[in-house]
């Protein structure tokens, strides 16, 4: 599935590119209730993963790449691969992630996977690059 900007993240985007809004760092959550993103979406949709040693991960605003993708022409932004190496706990079916902004804690974007993730063992991992990308 590709990503989801709910409604209001939308508003917030718009006024931080044209300076009305300050630039915030984000934080990368995982969820784990069986939830499909919408464009209404609000932060209390998303159920944050607990236990087997997880904890979200801050995404400070600097350490985006951004280029030109030179096979369509558009603005792609991407951030450095991040990944959550679990321990032994009772099994969690993981089935997404979400975008938080760190100091407003209002929902950024989310995304559910194409495949969920059933973390258990110790050494089990979950990886992901963000990528965002500007289209017409």
């Amino acid at each position: 599935m590709s990503m989801v900007i709910p409604n209001p993240s939308e508003l917030h985007m718009l006024k931080t590119l044209m300076g009305q809004e300050p630039i915030e760092d984000m934080v990368l959550h995982l969820f784990v209730n069986n939830y499909t993103p919408t464009l209404n979406d609000v932060l209390s949709a998303y159920t944050e993963m607990a236990g087997l040693g997880y904890a979200s991960i801050a995404i400070p605003h600097g350490n985006w790449s951004i280029v030109t993708d030179g096979v369509n022409n558009r603005a792609v932004a991407t951030f450095p691969e991040q990944d959550w190496t679990f321990q032994d706990g009772t099994a969690t079916t993981v089935y997404g992630y979400y975008l938080t902004r760190a100091l407003t804690g209002d929902l950024w974007y989310s995304e559910r996977f194409a495949t969920s993730h059933i973390v258990q063992n110790l050494g089990d991992k979950i990886k992901l690059t963000l990528v965002m990308a500007l289209s017409q």
